[in-house]
């Protein structure tokens, strides 16, 4: 295995404790990495810094591959989401959130196997607010025909890569006729020209979301807007067990992040009780990135998944999936299935 640079950022809150677990099963696993430890988030402002400091961004560049932790994000006043400044910044247009049954885990939904697709930087959810006059306060939704098509045909690419059947995508352009409008008629046209192998349908969000409750298995890869695939992809995570039990990536042309996508969970930090899983299945997900460049990441990543559905199945499992299993505990269960 060559060994690659990435740079880390622990986070804050639970962050920094799940961090650690998450390394000492990489270490186990012989992952040949090189970390460049930065700051983002409270835990930068703690050490007199910026909330994305420069040197965090530089590094990023440099070596245009992270992991990252959970970071607070305030509501309603404070400063501005790291993720959403990270997204902007290294233009990670394609956010992934792969969502799949777990053996072990119990839920009400069986054979449950999605990939959430969103568009990471345009729409509502990219925060172009203004105040119109006082007590008038405006959200635009920004919609580009390159950012459309770009998402689009990265989707579609992706969905060959994998081998998957079928392409969804959620809208509202019975309203939004524009915005929403334009989204669908760039999905339809990639499909329509590049790839008409892949199986390909539109489906109102409102009633998407009631069918994805009623039956989640009947959806392959699930295409969406950036607000609605903030939302929709929390709500997949409920069929499987939560948060704390998915992955999540962000690509751009040339930088690739890769986080856990729960919340830093200030009321239990420090406490060693919060499930490591989450950002360990997207170390995983970065492994196989690099495996595009050497195929023994590709490996390590296989065996670490095998060895943490086994522990799973196991009944080897942290408190919030209904085990016993503290933080280290847990990334001890895996270690000892590698």
């Amino acid at each position: 295995m060559m060994v690659r640079k990435a740079v880390l950022i622990p986070g804050d809150g639970i962050g920094p404790e799940v961090t650690d677990a998450v390394l000492s099963v990489l270490d186990a696993a012989a992952v040949e990495i090189e970390w460049v430890r930065r700051d983002a988030g409270i835990a930068a402002l703690a050490t007199g810094n910026d909330v994305l400091p420069e040197d965090t961004i530089e590094a990023i560049e440099h070596y245009q591959v992270a992991l990252k932790g959970p970071c607070t994000t305030p509501v309603g006043d404070g400063f501005s989401s790291v993720n959403v400044q990270l997204r902007k910044r290294f233009n990670l247009y394609a956010a992934v959130r792969p969502v799949r049954s777990l053996a072990g885990v119990k839920t009400r939904y069986e054979n449950v196997d999605l990939i959430i697709i969103r568009e990471n930087t345009e729409g509502l959810y990219s925060g172009v607010e203004n105040e119109v006059v006082p007590g008038v306060v405006m959200s635009m939704k920004v919609a580009t025909e390159n950012g459309c098509l770009r998402i689009a045909h990265w989707a579609f690419r992706f969905a060959t890569q994998r081998q998957r059947r079928r392409i969804t995508v959620f809208h509202k352009a019975n309203i939004m006729k524009m915005t929403d409008g334009l989204f669908l008629r760039s999905s339809e046209q990639v499909h329509r020209k590049e790839y008409p192998n892949i199986d390909y349908e539109t489906v109102i969000i409102d009633a998407g979301c009631m069918r994805l409750v009623q039956d989640p298995s009947q959806f392959d890869i699930l295409l969406l807007e950036n607000l609605y695939g903030d939302v929709v992809s929390d709500l997949c995570a409920g069929f499987v067990g939560g948060l704390g039990v998915i992955p999540g990536a962000n690509y751009g042309e040339n930088e690739a992040i890769f986080e856990a996508v729960h919340g830093s969970a200030p009321d239990i930090a420090g406490k060693n009780v919060a499930n490591p899983l989450a950002l360990l299945m997207s170390a995983v997900m970065m492994l196989n990135y690099l495996a595009n460049d050497d195929p023994a990441y590709g490996s390590a990543a296989e065996r670490i998944r095998r060895a943490y559905d086994q522990a799973l199945l196991d009944g080897q499992k942290t408190r919030d999936l209904g085990g016993t299993l503290n933080t280290d505990e847990f990334a001890r269960a895996v270690i000892d299935r590698l």
